[in-house]
């Protein structure tokens, strides 16, 4: 990994990358991924976290080993901030040799022990749920943790989930990733009432994250995430902003709305000194991985 991605003052995880680093290879590896869609390389679709790489990254440095997460089909940023296998996630979405599913899951659809993603919406909540239980039972102080959108609110999964993760006090995170529109609706034309409000009608705490800042956000997870460990459930909303389309290409928002949320952008503020180097090496550093991708034979499915 090149040297100029690591920042000596930002956290570090167990494999030397530093956060603005894990930050910037997702910002850059979605980039890539439309253009590698654009270019016909890449089958069926994909959905791209621009603007919320922040959210993973801050989280998962809370997490340990031992806790599971689930995601969604807006997930390469929650698989690349918990494993940084950038190869394997490219490998999967474009079917070679060294993918994570043998390139079966494709973009939404990735499993690994501790891991899963689908593309179902609201899918990840009840698994999630049912696995807390599990651990709860098996493995005192490991959680699950789930990502889900500001649209999942729109599932009853969701709330026969929150009801259950309250009554038997389960080890759930849930944390919702409220970017203001599910695909071309905005959240406000679909969703009474807040968030919070439904939340708290389960008797569960709720946390409203605004920050875009990994040490701040993390200060004020770090005792609700332990608290969570303990049987106590917790929903983390961040006001996020997606700067890229819902999927491949298609963004049905005004010239108003886009430049609004790249106003929001965590990336054009730029308070970090080398933060131009940094962001250099990422880009190189993807476009290292893809060549070497692309050089692999197709994988293949061994039942």
């Amino acid at each position: 990994m090149p040297s100029a991605l690591v920042d000596d003052r930002a956290e570090h995880s167990s494999t030397g990358r530093s956060d603005l680093e894990s930050m910037l290879v997702i910002r850059h590896f979605e980039l890539a991924v439309l253009d590698l869609y654009a270019g016909g390389e890449i089958s069926g679709t994909t959905h791209t976290c621009l603007g919320q790489e922040y959210i993973p990254v801050a989280v998962s440095g809370l997490l340990r080993e031992e806790d599971h997460v689930f995601s969604n089909h807006r997930g390469h940023g929650h698989y690349l901030a918990r494993y940084h296998d950038v190869d394997g996630l490219l490998a999967e979405i474009l079917g070679r040799e060294g993918a994570i599913c043998s390139g079966v899951g494709g973009s939404q659809h990735i499993h690994r022990p501790g891991y899963l993603s689908t593309g179902v919406q609201g899918e990840s909540l009840p698994v999630a749920t049912g696995v807390a239980l599990h651990l709860k039972r098996t493995a005192p102080g490991a959680l699950a943790c789930v990502y889900i959108g500001d649209g999942t609110w729109g599932e009853g999964a969701v709330y026969e989930s929150l009801n259950l993760a309250s009554l038997w006090r389960l080890p759930l995170l849930v944390v919702v990733e409220n970017n203001g529109i599910a695909q071309s609706t905005p959240t406000t034309s679909a969703l009474a009432g807040t968030i919070a409000g439904r939340v708290q009608g389960f008797g569960l705490p709720h946390l409203a994250v605004a920050a875009t800042d990994i040490g701040e956000i993390r200060a004020a997870l770090a005792e609700g995430i332990e608290a969570v460990r303990g049987g106590q459930p917790l929903v983390v909303e961040f006001a996020t902003h997606r700067v890229g389309p819902h999927s491949k290409g298609d963004d049905s928002r005004d010239e108003q709305a886009l430049a609004f949320a790249r106003a929001h952008d965590w990336y054009e503020h730029r308070e970090s000194d080398g933060f131009d180097e940094a962001d250099a090496a990422a880009r190189a550093y993807v476009a290292d991985v893809i060549e070497q991708v692309r050089a692999r034979p197709l994988a293949r499915w061994d039942r």
